[in-house]
Protein backbone atom coordinates (compact mmCIF):
# COMPACT_ATOMS: atom_id res chain seq x y z
CA UNK A 1 0.00 0.00 0.00
CA UNK A 2 2.98 2.08 1.21
CA UNK A 3 4.53 1.51 -2.24
CA UNK A 4 1.51 2.62 -4.58
CA UNK A 5 0.90 5.51 -2.27
CA UNK A 6 4.04 6.58 -3.25
CA UNK A 7 4.09 6.08 -7.07
CA UNK A 8 0.63 7.97 -7.12
CA UNK A 9 1.63 10.92 -5.17
CA UNK A 10 5.34 11.16 -6.48
CA UNK A 11 3.86 12.54 -10.01
CA UNK A 12 1.55 15.24 -8.61
CA UNK A 13 -2.17 16.05 -8.49
CA UNK A 14 -2.84 14.46 -11.87
CA UNK A 15 -1.46 11.29 -10.84
CA UNK A 16 -3.63 11.50 -7.18
CA UNK A 17 -6.88 12.04 -9.22
CA UNK A 18 -6.57 9.30 -11.95
CA UNK A 19 -5.53 6.74 -9.50
CA UNK A 20 -8.32 7.69 -7.35
CA UNK A 21 -11.17 7.83 -9.84
CA UNK A 22 -10.17 4.43 -10.61
CA UNK A 23 -9.83 3.02 -6.94
CA UNK A 24 -12.91 4.56 -6.03
CA UNK A 25 -14.81 3.01 -8.71
CA UNK A 26 -13.47 0.00 -7.90
CA UNK A 27 -14.76 0.49 -4.65
CA UNK A 28 -18.36 0.86 -5.25
CA UNK A 29 -18.39 -2.39 -7.55
CA UNK A 30 -16.48 -4.65 -5.37
CA UNK A 31 -18.23 -3.12 -2.07
CA UNK A 32 -21.91 -3.77 -3.53
CA UNK A 33 -21.18 -7.20 -4.56
CA UNK A 34 -19.59 -8.28 -1.29
CA UNK A 35 -23.15 -6.62 0.29
CA UNK A 36 -25.11 -8.86 -2.35
CA UNK A 37 -23.03 -12.27 -0.99
CA UNK A 38 -23.52 -11.38 2.79
CA UNK A 39 -26.88 -10.35 2.49
CA UNK A 40 -27.54 -13.73 1.13
CA UNK A 41 -25.71 -15.91 4.17
CA UNK A 42 -27.63 -13.79 6.38
CA UNK A 43 -31.18 -14.46 4.52
CA UNK A 44 -30.32 -18.29 4.34
CA UNK A 45 -32.48 -18.74 7.84
CA UNK A 46 -35.15 -16.64 6.56
CA UNK A 47 -34.27 -13.45 8.52
CA UNK A 48 -32.07 -10.98 8.44
CA UNK A 49 -30.39 -10.61 12.00
CA UNK A 50 -27.08 -8.62 11.19
CA UNK A 51 -29.00 -5.89 9.10
CA UNK A 52 -31.72 -5.86 11.89
CA UNK A 53 -28.70 -5.20 14.62
CA UNK A 54 -27.25 -2.94 12.73
CA UNK A 55 -30.22 -0.58 12.71
CA UNK A 56 -31.70 -1.42 16.16
CA UNK A 57 -31.70 0.99 18.76
CA UNK A 58 -30.47 0.67 22.27
CA UNK A 59 -31.31 3.96 24.23
CA UNK A 60 -29.01 3.05 27.28
CA UNK A 61 -25.54 3.54 24.76
CA UNK A 62 -27.16 6.78 23.54
CA UNK A 63 -26.67 7.91 27.65
CA UNK A 64 -22.67 7.36 27.18
CA UNK A 65 -20.19 9.58 26.20
CA UNK A 66 -17.91 7.21 24.52
CA UNK A 67 -20.64 6.68 21.39
CA UNK A 68 -21.11 10.22 20.62
CA UNK A 69 -16.94 10.30 20.92
CA UNK A 70 -16.68 6.98 18.60
CA UNK A 71 -18.99 8.35 16.18
CA UNK A 72 -17.87 11.74 15.52
CA UNK A 73 -14.42 10.79 15.52
CA UNK A 74 -15.04 8.22 12.87
CA UNK A 75 -16.90 10.61 10.89
CA UNK A 76 -14.35 12.87 11.53
CA UNK A 77 -11.75 10.32 10.54
CA UNK A 78 -13.43 9.32 7.49
CA UNK A 79 -14.71 12.69 6.05
CA UNK A 80 -10.57 14.03 6.80
CA UNK A 81 -12.73 17.03 8.55
CA UNK A 82 -10.18 18.28 11.28
CA UNK A 83 -6.73 16.59 9.43
CA UNK A 84 -6.08 18.93 6.72
CA UNK A 85 -6.54 17.25 3.60
CA UNK A 86 -9.77 18.96 2.25
CA UNK A 87 -7.25 22.72 3.16
CA UNK A 88 -4.81 20.42 0.75
CA UNK A 89 -6.48 19.65 -1.78
CA UNK A 90 -7.83 22.70 -1.76
CA UNK A 91 -4.47 24.13 -3.55
CA UNK A 92 -5.92 22.10 -6.50
CA UNK A 93 -9.30 23.50 -6.95
CA UNK A 94 -10.76 26.10 -9.33
CA UNK A 95 -11.73 29.48 -7.65
CA UNK A 96 -14.77 28.98 -9.22
CA UNK A 97 -15.59 25.13 -7.80
CA UNK A 98 -18.50 24.94 -5.77
CA UNK A 99 -16.92 23.95 -2.71
CA UNK A 100 -20.33 23.69 -0.60
CA UNK A 101 -21.94 21.53 -3.19
CA UNK A 102 -18.90 19.36 -3.07
CA UNK A 103 -18.97 19.23 0.93
CA UNK A 104 -22.60 17.74 1.11
CA UNK A 105 -21.88 15.16 -1.69
CA UNK A 106 -18.87 14.14 -0.06
CA UNK A 107 -20.45 13.62 3.24
CA UNK A 108 -23.71 12.33 1.92
CA UNK A 109 -21.35 9.61 -0.39
CA UNK A 110 -18.76 9.03 2.89
CA UNK A 111 -21.59 7.95 5.15
CA UNK A 112 -23.84 6.22 2.64
CA UNK A 113 -21.06 3.65 2.19
CA UNK A 114 -20.01 3.36 5.14
CA UNK A 115 -23.76 2.07 6.15
CA UNK A 116 -23.17 -0.45 3.02
CA UNK A 117 -20.14 -1.13 4.54
CA UNK A 118 -21.59 -1.77 7.77
CA UNK A 119 -24.39 -3.45 6.66
CA UNK A 120 -22.18 -5.96 5.04
CA UNK A 121 -20.18 -6.93 7.94
CA UNK A 122 -23.09 -7.08 10.41
CA UNK A 123 -24.68 -9.53 7.85
CA UNK A 124 -21.37 -11.84 7.53
CA UNK A 125 -20.99 -12.23 10.95
CA UNK A 126 -24.49 -13.11 12.30
CA UNK A 127 -24.57 -15.58 9.09
CA UNK A 128 -21.76 -17.41 10.02
CA UNK A 129 -20.37 -16.73 13.88
CA UNK A 130 -21.43 -18.99 16.35
CA UNK A 131 -21.42 -15.52 18.70
CA UNK A 132 -22.20 -12.72 16.75
CA UNK A 133 -22.57 -10.22 19.60
CA UNK A 134 -18.97 -11.45 20.85
CA UNK A 135 -17.29 -10.68 17.98
CA UNK A 136 -18.88 -7.34 17.28
CA UNK A 137 -17.64 -6.43 21.01
CA UNK A 138 -13.85 -7.02 19.99
CA UNK A 139 -13.69 -4.10 18.44
CA UNK A 140 -13.36 -2.81 14.56
CA UNK A 141 -9.92 -3.65 14.10
CA UNK A 142 -10.36 -6.93 15.57
CA UNK A 143 -14.08 -7.86 13.31
CA UNK A 144 -11.84 -6.69 10.34
CA UNK A 145 -8.64 -8.92 10.59
CA UNK A 146 -9.37 -11.51 12.84
CA UNK A 147 -13.31 -12.45 12.98
CA UNK A 148 -13.97 -11.68 8.80
CA UNK A 149 -11.71 -14.07 7.07
CA UNK A 150 -13.05 -16.94 10.01
CA UNK A 151 -16.68 -15.71 8.77
CA UNK A 152 -16.22 -15.69 5.43
CA UNK A 153 -14.72 -18.63 5.33
CA UNK A 154 -18.06 -20.21 5.58
CA UNK A 155 -19.76 -18.52 2.93
CA UNK A 156 -21.96 -20.76 0.22
CA UNK A 157 -19.89 -22.51 -2.44
CA UNK A 158 -17.46 -24.26 -0.20
CA UNK A 159 -13.70 -22.89 -0.88
CA UNK A 160 -14.30 -21.33 -4.41
CA UNK A 161 -17.17 -18.77 -2.57
CA UNK A 162 -15.35 -17.91 0.35
CA UNK A 163 -12.52 -17.27 -1.84
CA UNK A 164 -14.66 -15.07 -4.03
CA UNK A 165 -16.06 -13.12 -0.68
CA UNK A 166 -12.67 -12.47 0.98
CA UNK A 167 -11.18 -11.60 -2.65
CA UNK A 168 -13.82 -9.17 -3.06
CA UNK A 169 -14.40 -7.47 0.72
CA UNK A 170 -10.54 -7.02 1.31
CA UNK A 171 -10.01 -5.23 -2.05
CA UNK A 172 -12.57 -2.98 -1.48
CA UNK A 173 -11.45 -2.29 1.82
CA UNK A 174 -7.22 -2.15 0.50
CA UNK A 175 -8.89 0.24 -2.20
CA UNK A 176 -10.42 2.82 0.40
CA UNK A 177 -7.38 2.43 2.74
CA UNK A 178 -5.56 3.59 -0.04
CA UNK A 179 -7.29 6.45 -1.17
CA UNK A 180 -7.31 7.79 2.04
CA UNK A 181 -3.74 6.94 2.57
CA UNK A 182 -3.06 9.32 -0.18
CA UNK A 183 -4.68 12.04 0.94
CA UNK A 184 -3.28 12.42 4.13
CA UNK A 185 0.01 11.42 2.96
CA UNK A 186 -0.05 14.69 0.22
CA UNK A 187 -0.85 16.96 2.91
CA UNK A 188 2.24 15.84 4.47
CA UNK A 189 4.10 16.18 1.60
CA UNK A 190 2.50 19.54 0.69
CA UNK A 191 3.81 21.20 4.16
CA UNK A 192 7.21 20.04 3.38
CA UNK A 193 7.53 21.20 -0.11
CA UNK A 194 6.06 24.87 1.56
CA UNK A 195 8.90 25.38 3.28
CA UNK A 196 11.66 24.20 1.06
CA UNK A 197 11.92 20.53 0.51
CA UNK A 198 11.92 18.89 -2.91
CA UNK A 199 8.51 16.96 -3.57
CA UNK A 200 10.16 14.25 -4.22
CA UNK A 201 12.41 13.90 -1.09
CA UNK A 202 9.01 14.69 0.83
CA UNK A 203 7.01 11.96 -0.63
CA UNK A 204 10.07 9.18 0.28
CA UNK A 205 10.81 10.98 4.03
CA UNK A 206 6.87 10.44 4.49
CA UNK A 207 6.26 7.04 3.58
CA UNK A 208 9.77 5.88 5.01
CA UNK A 209 7.95 7.41 8.54
CA UNK A 210 4.43 6.06 8.06
CA UNK A 211 6.36 2.25 6.77
CA UNK A 212 8.37 2.87 10.61
CA UNK A 213 5.92 4.15 12.93
CA UNK A 214 3.09 1.83 11.01
CA UNK A 215 5.30 -1.61 11.70
CA UNK A 216 4.06 -1.81 15.64
CA UNK A 217 0.53 -1.78 14.94
CA UNK A 218 1.44 -4.18 11.96
CA UNK A 219 3.57 -6.75 13.46
CA UNK A 220 2.45 -6.61 17.50
CA UNK A 221 1.23 -10.15 19.15
CA UNK A 222 -2.67 -10.54 18.64
CA UNK A 223 -3.93 -10.22 22.75
CA UNK A 224 -6.98 -12.06 24.35
CA UNK A 225 -9.34 -10.05 26.04
CA UNK A 226 -10.82 -11.67 29.69
CA UNK A 227 -13.71 -12.76 27.68
CA UNK A 228 -11.62 -14.83 24.66
CA UNK A 229 -11.97 -12.36 22.12
CA UNK A 230 -8.86 -11.83 20.46
CA UNK A 231 -7.64 -8.32 19.31
CA UNK A 232 -4.64 -6.36 18.18
CA UNK A 233 -3.42 -4.94 21.22
CA UNK A 234 -1.48 -1.87 19.75
CA UNK A 235 -3.20 -1.19 16.78
CA UNK A 236 -6.10 -0.88 19.46
CA UNK A 237 -4.39 1.52 21.48
CA UNK A 238 -3.46 3.75 18.69
CA UNK A 239 -6.87 3.87 17.64
CA UNK A 240 -7.96 4.92 21.08
CA UNK A 241 -5.27 7.77 21.20
CA UNK A 242 -5.54 9.77 17.91
CA UNK A 243 -9.03 8.99 16.91
CA UNK A 244 -9.87 12.01 19.75
CA UNK A 245 -7.04 13.56 18.82
CA UNK A 246 -9.09 14.48 15.28
CA UNK A 247 -11.36 16.08 17.42
CA UNK A 248 -8.49 18.33 18.77
CA UNK A 249 -7.37 19.04 14.81
CA UNK A 250 -10.69 20.35 14.26
CA UNK A 251 -10.88 22.97 17.46
CA UNK A 252 -7.49 23.95 15.65
CA UNK A 253 -9.16 24.70 11.92
CA UNK A 254 -12.23 26.15 14.03
CA UNK A 255 -10.05 28.43 16.04
CA UNK A 256 -8.24 29.87 12.61
CA UNK A 257 -11.77 30.41 11.52
CA UNK A 258 -12.44 32.28 14.45
CA UNK A 259 -9.12 34.35 13.97
CA UNK A 260 -10.16 35.38 10.77
CA UNK A 261 -13.64 36.83 11.62
CA UNK A 262 -12.29 38.42 14.41
CA UNK A 263 -9.61 40.47 12.12
CA UNK A 264 -11.98 41.08 9.79
CA UNK A 265 -14.53 42.46 12.60
CA UNK A 266 -11.63 44.68 13.81
CA UNK A 267 -10.67 46.28 10.30
CA UNK A 268 -13.64 47.14 9.92
CA UNK A 269 -14.24 48.43 13.19
CA UNK A 270 -10.95 50.45 12.03
CA UNK A 271 -12.25 52.13 9.02
CA UNK A 272 -15.26 53.03 11.11
CA UNK A 273 -17.86 50.84 9.06
CA UNK A 274 -18.96 48.29 11.72
CA UNK A 275 -19.44 48.81 15.51
CA UNK A 276 -17.03 48.10 18.53
CA UNK A 277 -19.73 46.18 20.33
CA UNK A 278 -20.66 42.22 20.57
CA UNK A 279 -23.39 42.85 18.13
CA UNK A 280 -20.94 44.41 15.77
CA UNK A 281 -18.93 40.88 15.56
CA UNK A 282 -21.71 39.22 15.47
CA UNK A 283 -22.76 41.52 12.14
CA UNK A 284 -19.22 41.91 10.73
CA UNK A 285 -17.47 38.84 12.30
CA UNK A 286 -18.83 35.94 12.50
CA UNK A 287 -20.27 35.70 8.89
CA UNK A 288 -17.04 36.97 7.23
CA UNK A 289 -15.05 33.08 6.65
CA UNK A 290 -18.80 31.89 5.36
CA UNK A 291 -19.03 35.15 3.17
CA UNK A 292 -15.94 35.00 1.88
CA UNK A 293 -14.90 31.68 1.44
CA UNK A 294 -18.05 29.17 1.46
CA UNK A 295 -20.74 31.50 -0.48
CA UNK A 296 -18.43 32.34 -3.22
CA UNK A 297 -21.25 33.35 -5.80
CA UNK A 298 -20.56 29.79 -7.34
CA UNK A 299 -22.08 27.46 -5.27
CA UNK A 300 -25.52 26.10 -6.00
CA UNK A 301 -26.04 25.51 -2.23
CA UNK A 302 -26.19 28.70 -0.20
CA UNK A 303 -25.38 28.46 3.73
CA UNK A 304 -27.01 30.38 6.20
CA UNK A 305 -26.01 32.41 9.30
CA UNK A 306 -27.04 28.97 11.29
CA UNK A 307 -23.32 27.67 9.73
CA UNK A 308 -22.06 30.23 11.71
CA UNK A 309 -24.20 29.92 15.01
CA UNK A 310 -22.55 26.18 15.31
CA UNK A 311 -19.19 27.08 14.31
CA UNK A 312 -18.40 29.43 17.25
CA UNK A 313 -20.81 28.43 19.60
CA UNK A 314 -21.86 24.61 19.34
CA UNK A 315 -19.13 23.06 18.10
CA UNK A 316 -17.34 24.44 20.91
CA UNK A 317 -19.72 23.89 23.73
CA UNK A 318 -20.46 20.16 22.52
CA UNK A 319 -16.31 19.47 22.18
CA UNK A 320 -15.80 20.74 25.59
CA UNK A 321 -19.05 18.73 27.15
CA UNK A 322 -18.21 15.40 25.19
CA UNK A 323 -14.43 15.63 25.60
CA UNK A 324 -14.93 16.12 29.49
CA UNK A 325 -17.60 13.50 29.69
CA UNK A 326 -15.63 10.68 27.91
CA UNK A 327 -12.78 11.33 30.38
CA UNK A 328 -14.70 11.54 33.39
CA UNK A 329 -16.61 8.19 32.58
CA UNK A 330 -12.66 6.81 32.29
CA UNK A 331 -11.56 8.30 35.42
CA UNK A 332 -14.39 6.57 37.21
CA UNK A 333 -14.90 3.29 35.55
CA UNK A 334 -11.15 2.32 34.54
CA UNK A 335 -8.77 1.26 36.97
CA UNK A 336 -5.74 2.88 37.51
CA UNK A 337 -6.17 5.53 34.53
CA UNK A 338 -3.41 7.45 34.87
CA UNK A 339 -1.09 4.79 34.40
CA UNK A 340 0.33 5.37 30.96
CA UNK A 341 0.89 1.49 30.05
CA UNK A 342 -2.74 0.77 30.75
CA UNK A 343 -4.30 0.52 27.17
CA UNK A 344 -7.52 1.53 27.94
CA UNK A 345 -6.56 5.15 30.11
CA UNK A 346 -6.28 8.49 29.94
CA UNK A 347 -2.42 8.29 30.78
CA UNK A 348 -1.42 6.78 27.58
CA UNK A 349 -3.56 9.51 25.46
CA UNK A 350 -2.00 12.44 27.32
CA UNK A 351 1.61 10.81 27.10
CA UNK A 352 1.41 10.00 23.55
CA UNK A 353 -0.19 13.60 22.52
CA UNK A 354 2.58 15.19 24.50
CA UNK A 355 5.38 13.54 22.90
CA UNK A 356 4.00 13.91 19.34
CA UNK A 357 3.17 18.03 20.13
CA UNK A 358 6.63 17.97 21.37
CA UNK A 359 8.26 16.50 18.47
CA UNK A 360 5.89 19.02 16.24
CA UNK A 361 7.16 21.75 18.25
CA UNK A 362 10.57 20.89 17.80
CA UNK A 363 10.04 19.99 13.97
CA UNK A 364 8.52 23.34 13.26
CA UNK A 365 11.70 25.65 15.57
CA UNK A 366 14.27 24.11 14.07
CA UNK A 367 13.69 21.86 10.57
CA UNK A 368 10.12 23.99 9.05
CA UNK A 369 10.47 27.58 9.98
CA UNK A 370 13.75 27.68 10.92
CA UNK A 371 16.82 26.22 9.95
CA UNK A 372 19.98 25.92 12.56
CA UNK A 373 23.12 27.00 10.76
CA UNK A 374 26.47 25.62 12.39
CA UNK A 375 28.46 28.14 14.36
CA UNK A 376 31.20 25.59 15.53
CA UNK A 377 31.43 22.66 17.91
CA UNK A 378 32.36 19.28 17.79
CA UNK A 379 32.24 16.29 15.72
CA UNK A 380 31.54 16.14 12.32
CA UNK A 381 28.50 17.67 10.90
CA UNK A 382 26.25 14.95 10.08
CA UNK A 383 26.75 13.81 13.70
CA UNK A 384 24.60 17.02 15.07
CA UNK A 385 26.81 17.33 18.57
CA UNK A 386 27.16 21.04 17.37
CA UNK A 387 23.37 21.40 17.69
CA UNK A 388 23.29 19.67 20.85
CA UNK A 389 26.12 21.55 22.51
CA UNK A 390 24.18 24.66 20.91
CA UNK A 391 26.61 25.53 18.56
CA UNK A 392 24.01 26.68 16.11
CA UNK A 393 22.36 29.53 15.48
CA UNK A 394 18.59 30.07 14.12
CA UNK A 395 17.38 31.55 10.32
CA UNK A 396 14.32 31.58 8.84
CA UNK A 397 13.54 29.51 5.77
CA UNK A 398 11.94 30.83 2.71
CA UNK A 399 8.14 29.90 2.59
CA UNK A 400 7.02 28.70 -1.06
CA UNK A 401 3.23 29.41 -1.03
CA UNK A 402 0.69 26.47 -2.02
CA UNK A 403 -0.72 27.94 -5.56
CA UNK A 404 -0.84 25.96 -9.02
CA UNK A 405 0.00 27.17 -11.91
CA UNK A 406 -3.75 27.91 -12.78
CA UNK A 407 -4.13 30.25 -10.19
CA UNK A 408 -4.70 34.32 -10.91
CA UNK A 409 -4.73 35.34 -7.39
CA UNK A 410 -1.70 37.38 -6.30
CA UNK A 411 0.22 35.84 -3.48
CA UNK A 412 0.03 38.09 -0.78
CA UNK A 413 -4.15 37.40 -0.97
CA UNK A 414 -3.30 33.89 0.07
CA UNK A 415 -3.16 33.18 3.66
CA UNK A 416 -0.10 33.86 5.00
CA UNK A 417 0.73 36.20 1.77
CA UNK A 418 1.94 39.13 3.80
CA UNK A 419 4.71 36.73 5.33
CA UNK A 420 8.06 38.72 5.15
CA UNK A 421 9.67 35.41 4.45
CA UNK A 422 6.77 34.51 1.75
CA UNK A 423 9.16 34.19 -1.61
CA UNK A 424 6.95 36.12 -4.53
CA UNK A 425 7.24 35.20 -7.97
CA UNK A 426 10.30 38.04 -9.38
CA UNK A 427 11.65 38.04 -6.13
CA UNK A 428 15.19 37.55 -5.18
CA UNK A 429 15.99 35.05 -2.38
CA UNK A 430 16.90 36.26 1.05
CA UNK A 431 20.26 36.69 1.58
CA UNK A 432 20.19 34.40 4.36
CA UNK A 433 18.62 31.31 2.26
CA UNK A 434 21.61 31.80 -0.47
CA UNK A 435 23.41 28.80 0.98
CA UNK A 436 20.33 26.86 1.24
CA UNK A 437 20.86 23.95 -1.28
CA UNK A 438 17.21 22.39 -1.14
CA UNK A 439 15.51 25.77 -1.04
CA UNK A 440 17.46 27.08 -4.01
CA UNK A 441 17.13 24.38 -6.18
CA UNK A 442 13.16 24.23 -5.55
CA UNK A 443 12.93 27.94 -6.46
CA UNK A 444 15.13 27.49 -9.50
CA UNK A 445 13.55 24.36 -10.89
CA UNK A 446 9.77 24.71 -9.79
CA UNK A 447 9.59 28.32 -9.87
CA UNK A 448 8.65 30.92 -12.41
CA UNK A 449 9.70 34.11 -12.57
CA UNK A 450 5.96 36.06 -13.13
CA UNK A 451 5.87 39.13 -11.43
CA UNK A 452 3.56 39.25 -8.27
CA UNK A 453 1.88 35.44 -8.88
CA UNK A 454 2.66 32.42 -7.33
CA UNK A 455 3.49 29.46 -9.61
CA UNK A 456 4.35 26.20 -7.84
CA UNK A 457 4.34 23.42 -10.15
Amino acid sequence: MIVITLLAIWRGAKAIEKTNVIMMTSLFVLLFLALFLALYMDFQDGSLDGATFMFSIQPDYLLQPKTWINGLSQSAWSCSAGMGTLITYAVYMRRDEDTTLNAFTMGLANNSISIIAGVTVMSAIFAAAADPIAVVSGGSSSITFISLPSVFSVAPGGRIGALILISVFFLALTFAAVTSMISTVEMAVRNFADHGMERNKAVLSVCAAIFLFGLPSAVLAIKMDASGVAYPEFLEVQDHIWGYGLMFSGLFIAFAIWRYGWAVWRSRVTEGSAEDSFSGWVTHGMPAFRDEFVNTGDNDLHIGRWWDFLMYFAFPLLFVVLLLSYFVDIIVNVDDPWNPTNADGIGIVLMFWGITAGLFMILNRYVLINRAVRTGGPGAYWSLLWFFTGNFRLEPRALVRNATRETAEDISTLPGGQDPYVICMGESIPSSDESDVETAHLLDADVDAISGRASIG
